[in-house]
């Protein structure tokens, strides 16, 4: 609902249907032949041929002559004979007429079945008509078809007095089939798969739920989108960027957890998690006071703990005093992106098995990065109450005097209620929203749920992109990478120990501050 509390319509894009259309056209050609394919094999295999045999009769109301005299002709007379035609068909079609033709002709066929295979009809409204025998065999065909030319003369002159019907044509064996017409119904098939597919595609275009750009997001709420991430996965096989040497390398094993986080991914996902950290920045009015900043999904699989510890990278690269607690009980993913001890964390100084010692891990990056991590531990069997407890609130209450942010890495909202739990702690939220996987409907509901928490939402961080959805388009990203990207990283590199250097000192002062 919008609102006016009126239902939300979305309008059909052509462009974008034409878009889908394009983007799979394998599957229509695929599709399209296949199916022109089983249409040609099943027209040779099982379709019986039909041949056709045909005789025609001229008609005449005038059969008085005297001697080689024959009386004249009027336009009336060739009017009433196109009338004729009508009464002599009807003739051919009476049970005597045909049974005297299959008589005649021989054949082992009832009278049902003899008049299914005839059809006669006049010749262009005039006075002539034709009659045509449809059967298997040839020359059954031609063996009807000349029976009915002689039996049929006969009857119309012992039925109708006056008139006459006189053979144009006898029929003749005939060579090639009629039907089936191969090629034909194989230009058929192919059109039938291709409307097929093209509809299949259509359909699914209109009924997706999936979110695939920003429109698709501005249905669901007014959130911004802070920043898209593209597909790290993907850009890294076959293409090239910098690592954390000087010699430009080309990934070709499947990158892992760890690999996707500090300074080794792509330019462009290190610089939308720059763009995300200014925005979070500029999210706060206060600088003074420890933000705490909860990230969280509608599904899982979204990139929400790969967001959570990139925000924590960027902003420690800022001199920033950062913790990365991992609030996800279940399904803990921290500890193995930062290659961390897993054997003591939250869930165990939450139920008092640990100490705060041991709990709290200082993760030391490359170009001497620096935050601190606070793993989920081991899995509990009461994730929700631990988050909800008062030992919880006094943990994030403590470590709130000590740092400058605290990132809360939350569990999906749609599978568990963990995350609202935890939203309570926060001072905002963002939320992971993974292009092509996440639906509307379920992002709909999890902005309706911390909204009914009195969560607040300080935007959308939309992840593996694949056609950099918010921004310029991808072949912009690739220009800008050429132009700037390695210069960016060869300055980098070159003043990267003197940072370090500063930003070691700065820390260690930080820390003797805290103790």
């Amino acid at each position: 609902m919008n609102e006016n509390g009126t239902n939300k319509t979305r309008e059909i894009d052509l462009s974008r249907l034409l878009s889908a259309i394009l983007a799979r056209a394998w599957m229509v050609a695929a599709t399209s032949v296949v199916c022109a394919i089983l249409v040609f094999l099943f027209t040779i295999l099982f379709v019986t041929p039909q041949y056709k045999a045909s005789a025609r009769f001229y008609v005449n109301n005038n059969s008085v002559s005297l001697g080689s005299a024959s009386l004249s002709i009027t336009a009336n007379d060739l009017n009433t004979s196109r009338g004729l035609v009508e009464s002599y068909l009807v003739i051919l079609d009476s049970r005597e007429t045909l049974n005297a033709v299959i008589d005649y002709s021989g054949v082992n066929r009832s009278y049902g079945s003899v008049r299914q295979m005839i059809s006669a009809s006049a010749v262009n409204e005039t006075e002539i008509f034709e009659v045509v025998v449809t059967s298997p065999h040839p020359e059954e065909a031609e063996t009807l078809a000349n029976a009915i030319a002689y039996i049929l003369p006969k009857r119309i002159d012992s039925i109708i007095e006056g008139t006459s019907a006189k053979i144009v044509d006898a029929a003749v064996l005939p060579v090639n089939p009629s039907s089936p017409n191969v090629t034909s119904n194989t230009i058929i098939g192919f059109l039938l798969g291709l409307v097929m597919s093209v509809g299949l595609i259509v359909l699914k275009e209109i009924f997706d739920v999936t979110i695939r750009d920003a429109e698709d997001v501005a249905m669901i709420s007014k959130l911004p989108i802070l920043a898209a991430v593209p597909d790290m996965m993907e850009s890294s096989k076959g293409s090239y960027y910098y690592s954390s040497d000087k010699k430009r390398k080309k990934r070709t094993k499947v990158l892992q957890d760890a690999d996707l986080v500090g300074d080794d991914i792509p330019f462009a996902a290190t610089e939308a998690y720059k763009l995300l950290r200014t925005k979070v920045q500029f999210s706060f009015a206060d600088d003074n006071n420890c933000h705490i900043i909860g990230v969280s999904s509608a599904l899982s699989g979204e990139g929400k703990s790969t967001t959570s510890v990139n925000l924590a990278y960027a902003l420690a690269q800022l001199h920033k005093n950062v913790l990365l607690v991992d609030c996800d009980l279940r399904r803990p993913s921290v500890a193995t992106k930062l290659k961390i001890h897993q054997d003591h964390g939250l869930s165990g100084y939450l139920t008092r098995q640990s100490s705060i010692e041991q709990v709290v891990q200082e993760c030391r990056m490359k170009h001497n990065v620096v935050f601190t991590v606070v793993p989920a531990g081991k899995v509990p069997p009461n994730p929700t109450e631990l988050l909800n407890s008062a030992r919880m609130h006094r943990f994030m209450e403590q470590f709130a005097k000590h740092f400058d942010y605290v990132i809360l890495d939350l569990p999906p909202v749609e599978e568990v209620s963990d995350a609202l739990v935890a939203a309570k702690l926060a001072d905002g939220v963002l939320l992971a929203v993974r292009q092509d996987y996440c639906n509307r409907i379920a992002l709909e509901d999890t902005i309706q749920q911390f909204e009914f928490v009195q969560g607040r939402i300080l935007g959308l961080v939309m992840t593996c992109t694949k056609d950099h959805m918010v921004g310029y388009g991808k072949s912009y990203y690739k220009r800008y990478y050429r132009r700037y990207g390695s210069k960016y990283r060869y300055y980098g590199y070159k003043y990267a120990h003197s940072y370090a250097r500063s930003y070691e000192q700065s820390h260690n002062e930080n820390k003797a501050k805290t103790e």
